[in-house]
């Protein structure tokens, strides 16, 4: 039963992938039947024959018979589709409808054996820093105001800081007193014309940046995830760098949206008394400020943010049950709910936007030649209060349900703390993997045939049965490796698999030495077989459980690639301690048990 059920969840790595082209809507536009019509008519009339054409959840998978025909396929559907459309080149598992009903999926590959992009991002620290200072003025405004001390005016400093003016020396020392005991991150230090210099010790400074690395690749791994990458390698590198590879992408372009989409959240209030034609002309207080919303009307919100998208910890698209539009679900955490909840029992019956950020690459290079990241801002939503709100609500007025999807991802996975800028980048093509694939399966065949020939002319039916074992160990490892869901095959990883079949047949060598120990000594058939599997086995043990270990401790340590090896050899470990036990004692009861025997073939 357990070889059946190994060889089963084995057999979808033997009818590979296709070459497929992946096409989705951009923000506002549906993916529907109309645009899979589109499509087909594009691909036959240039002749095209495709394998295969389906829509699911808004997106067109479209599969061919080779790469060649994909690469023509994605430069005409780019040419007819426009800039509205993302066609993305894929990899789609070829696995039979029967084996997917029972959850039988081929194996994770890595980058070095399926092709991918690999991308080398470094955190954007200004905008961190300056995200800092915006909190600390508006935190440094709450306190004043709360202990009712007069100022003339703040301003941020080039310290990642700020700079607060008062009418008299009074009341910059008192102020002082005040800010230094709630905030003990800061230096505090006075200046010319009654000024209070406030600056970010050392210790905030490595906080922040430690900080911003941190959470980005937390929030970067849950991005990826939720937007159906297969198991990526995101890790750090150096101070401000993380490494993010994603296999089976070959599209950079496709890559770069999913991880540089810096989309958060502000909720602000609308400031009723200025116009339409006053804001067109420029014309508001210095409080407020003017942004646009989708069909690009002005809306003149106040600078002050009530909250933003930090305070988010789930987000759900759904269709409002009462206007039949689609909305986005917000849940807040506790902190963020009671804030909302204050403000909106303050101001009822006022109005309030939400507010949508992203920074997107803008196609231009600074003089070291980075992307320039544009920041883009619509309100996409203004709404009259007209109850108090909890730490649950929704936002409408997104647009379409693809958008309202998307959106909801993003608020989910989080927003990343601090623009990242791609450095590198490289793009491994599928063709290099599918040789890595051949040379290791080259090298694990010819492991095996000279493992088997050494068993079967040594050791003869024993060794035979040690064969059978070895083989099907060799299904057992890929069986598991196909089940597993966090498990990915890589080049290590195959380097794992061909040393687990030398290993392999150690146990077996014991066991048919000690049997034959037994015979030199006079025992019974049965008796030796039965002493040698007895005899062999704490020896066996003792050596896999250290081996065991040894793959445990570079799992624990390693990163990337020393991973995938411990995972292959510590289920090679498992599974060969299996097979030589269990297996060719079964073939050996199978042969020789429940009758007399007067020779072993062994």
């Amino acid at each position: 039963m357990i070889i059946i059920i190994a060889f089963v969840y084995a057999l979808p790595n033997l009818y590979g992938e296709d070459p497929a082209i992946q096409i989705s809507g951009g923000r506002g536009v549906v993916t529907d039947a109309q645009t899979q019509d589109l499509v087909k008519e594009v691909l036959k009339k240039n002749d095209i024959q495709i394998k295969s054409i389906s829509l699911s959840d808004s997106t067109i998978l479209v599969r061919f018979s080779n790469t060649d025909v994909q690469l023509k396929s994605q430069e005409l559907l780019t040419n007819a589709l426009g800039d509205k459309y993302i066609v993305a080149l894929n990899l789609a598992p070829a696995t039979p409808n029967w084996l997917h009903i029972i959850g039988a999926e081929p194996m994770k590959l890595g980058l070095d054996l399926r092709g991918g992009v690999h991308f080398l991002m470094e955190i954007d620290m200004a905008t961190a820093f300056n995200k800092l200072q915006e909190q600390l003025q508006d935190t440094v405004l709450t306190d004043l105001q709360s202990k009712k001390i007069a100022y003339s005016g703040i301003l941020k400093n080039s310290s990642n800081g700020v700079d607060i003016r008062f009418n008299d020396a009074e009341s910059r020392t008192n102020a002082m007193n005040y800010l230094q005991s709630r905030n003990p991150e800061f230096y505090f230090s006075n200046g010319a014309n009654n000024t209070l210099h406030i600056v970010m010790t050392e210790a905030r400074l490595r906080e922040v940046r430690e900080s911003a690395v941190l959470q980005n690749i937390t929030i970067l791994r849950k991005r990826v995830n939720q937007l159906g990458v297969a198991e990526p390698i995101i890790q750090r590198q150096g101070a401000d760098r993380i490494v993010v590879q994603l296999p089976g992408i070959q599209d950079t372009a496709r890559a770069k949206e999913i991880l540089g989409a810096t989309a958060t959240l502000e909720f602000r209030q609308v400031d009723t008394s200025v116009n339409k034609e006053s804001a067109l002309r420029g014309y508001v207080p210095g409080s407020s400020e003017v942004k646009f919303d989708v069909k690009g009307n002005p809306v003149v919100l106040y600078k002050r943010v009530i909250l933003t998208g930090d305070h988010i910890t789930d987000s759900t698209s759904q269709i409002d049950r009462e206007s039949g539009r689609p909305v986005v679900a917000v849940t807040l955490d506790n902190v963020g709910g009671q804030i909302m909840s204050d403000f909106t029992q303050r101001n009822l019956e006022k109005p309030i936007a939400t507010l949508f950020i992203e920074y997107k690459d803008s196609g231009k290079r600074d003089k070291d030649n980075r992307i320039i990241l544009e920041r883009r801002e619509e309100v996409i939503s203004v709404a009259t209060i007209n109850s108090r709100f909890s730490n649950r609500f929704q936002i409408s007025g997104v647009g379409n349900m693809a958008d309202v999807r998307n959106l909801s991802v993003l608020l989910r996975a989080g927003a990343l703390i601090a623009p990242i800028q791609i450095v590198e980048e490289r793009t491994v093509g599928p063709s290099l993997g599918q040789q890595n694939i051949i040379q290791g399966i080259e090298a694990c065949f010819w492991g095996l045939v000279i493992t088997v020939t050494f068993m079967l002319v040594v050791y003869k039916l024993f060794g035979t049965f040690a064969s059978i074992a070895v083989i099907i160990n060799v299904i057992l490892i890929v069986g598991i490796m196909s089940l597993l869901p966090g498990a990915t095959l890589t080049m290590p990883g195959i380097a794992g698999i061909v040393l687990t079949v030398g290993m392999a047949v150690d146990a077996n060598v014991l066991i048919n030495e000690r049997i034959k120990e037994e015979l030199r000594n006079g025992r019974g058939i049965q008796q030796a077989i039965h002493e040698g599997y007895n005899g062999a086995f704490t020896s066996i043990f003792d050596a896999n459980i250290t081996t065991l270990i040894t793959a445990v401790i570079l799992y624990g340590f390693g990163t990337g690639s020393i991973k995938g090896f411990a995972i292959t050899l510590a289920i090679g470990v498992l599974t060969s301690m299996f097979t030589s036990i269990v297996g060719t004692r079964a073939l050996a009861n199978l042969v020789y048990g429940g009758r007399r025997v007067n020779k072993l073939s062994i």
